[in-house]
């Protein structure tokens, strides 16, 4: 497995991710909650090491 280039921009609540060819995806996360677009999940950070996410229907 090689070496992944990977560069988050933070504004505000709004998150940019890159990779090695430019943009990837947005997401936006306010207090413990936030949403991807790339995965278009909404996931809770819950206490501890523990996460809650559910995907969008298909």
């Amino acid at each position: 497995m090689g070496l992944m280039f990977r560069k988050r921009k933070k504004i505000g609540p709004l998150i940019l991710n890159f990779t090695e060819n430019g943009y990837s995806s947005w997401s936006i996360k306010i207090g413990r909650w936030s949403w991807n677009s790339r995965a278009r999940a909404h996931r809770v950070d819950l206490p501890g090491p523990l996460s809650w996410k559910q995907d969008k229907s298909r």
